[in-house]
C-alpha cells in the first residue's frame, strides 16, 4: 500500500509509535490521518501540534471504536487503513517470579485492549472496506507475541492472542481483498518502555519511534504480514521452531541471567 492519499486512522496516537506514524504518514502524503487516545486532552494538543484529526477513544470499549471509525469517515471519507496501535503493558504490576500473579483485572484490562481492540476494529470495518473492494489492517503487536516476555506472562500471553488474530483476519478476508500487517517490535523508546525499566527486552538494541516508524512504512508498501523493525527476531523464531525444548531451555537460562544481573 501506497500512503499517499490514504485515510488513515491510529490509535494510541497520543506518544511514541502511534504519534511516530501519525507525522510520517502525514510526511509520506496521506489524505488524512486521524490520531485517537484515551487520554483526550493529550491527543488532541498533538493533533494541534502535528496538524491533523484527533479524538478521545477508549479501544477497550466496542462502542468507542465504532463512534472512531463513524467519526472519521464522515469527516474524511472511507477509511483505507487502521492502525490498531494501541496497548498496555505490566513490566511492574506483578511478580515477574510468579505467572500467577497478576490479578484478574490486570488480565482482563490488557486482553481488552491488546486482543479486542483489534476485534473490535475488524468487526466495524472489514464488512465496510470488503463492500468497496478492500482495505488494510495494521496490528501493533509486539516481538513478545512471537517469542515471549520474561517477566510478564500477561503481556506475553495477549501479544501472542493479537497475533493469531492478525494471522486468521489475513487468512480468511485475504480473497476479499483486505491485507494485514503485524508489527512486531523489540525494545523502542515509548513511554511503555521507560516504564518498565532496564529487562530484557533492551538486549538487541532502543529504537527510536521515528526509525519504526521508516520500517512501517517500508512493511506496508510491499503488504508484508510480518514487519520487524528489529530484523534479528526472524532469526530467533527459526530457532524456536526449529527445536522448540531447547529454546524453552535457552529462555529459562536467560532468565536466570537476567534474574542474577537484575
Amino acid at each position: 500500500m501506497k500512503i499517499a492519499g490514504k485515510v488513515i486512522v491510529v490509535t494510541g496516537g497520543a506518544d511514541g509509535i502511534g504519534r511516530a506514524l501519525a507525522e510520517r504518514f502525514l510526511k509520506e502524503g496521506a489524505k488524512a490521518v486521524v490520531i485517537a487516545d484515551i487520554d483526550k486532552p493529550k491527543v488532541e494538543g498533538v493533533g494541534g501540534a502535528i496538524g491533523t484529526t484527533a479524538f478521545g477513544c477508549d479501544v477497550s470499549k466496542e462502542e468507542e471504536v465504532i463512534a472512531l471509525i463513524d467519526k472519521t469517515e464522515a469527516l474524511h471519507g472511507p477509511i483505507d487503513l487502521f492502525c490498531s496501535n494501541a496497548g498496555i503493558g505490566d513490566f511492574t504490576g506483578s511478580d515477574p517470579n510468579f505467572v500467577g500473579a497478576a490479578g484478574n483485572g490486570v488480565w482482563q484490562r490488557s486482553w481488552d485492549v491488546n486482543v479486542m481492540a483489534h476485534v473490535y476494529a475488524a468487526r466495524a470495518l472489514v464488512p465496510r472496506m470488503v463492500a468497496r473492494g478492500g482495505g488494510y489492517f495494521l496490528n501493533t503487536a509486539s516481538a513478545a507475541g512471537l517469542l515471549s516476555q520474561i517477566g510478564s506472562a500477561v503481556y506475553a500471553t495477549t501479544k501472542h492472542a493479537a497475533v493469531g488474530f492478525a494471522e486468521i483476519l489475513a487468512i480468511t478476508h485475504r480473497d476479499q481483498g483486505i491485507r494485514v500487517s503485524v508489527l512486531a517490535p523489540q525494545a523502542v523508546d515509548t513511554p511503555m518502555l521507560r516504564a518498565g525499566g532496564e529487562g530484557p527486552q533492551h538486549v538487541d538494541g532502543v529504537l527510536t519511534p521515528a526509525q519504526l516508524a521508516e520500517v512501517v512504512v517500508d512493511g506496508l508498501d510491499k503488504e508484508t504480514f510480518l514487519i520487524l523493525p528489529h530484523p534479528q527476531v526472524a532469526g530467533y523464531m527459526k530457532k524456536k521452531t526449529d527445536n522448540y525444548d531447547r529454546w524453552i531451555g535457552g529462555m529459562a537460562k536467560f532468565r536466570r541471567t537476567f534474574a542474577t544481573n537484575g
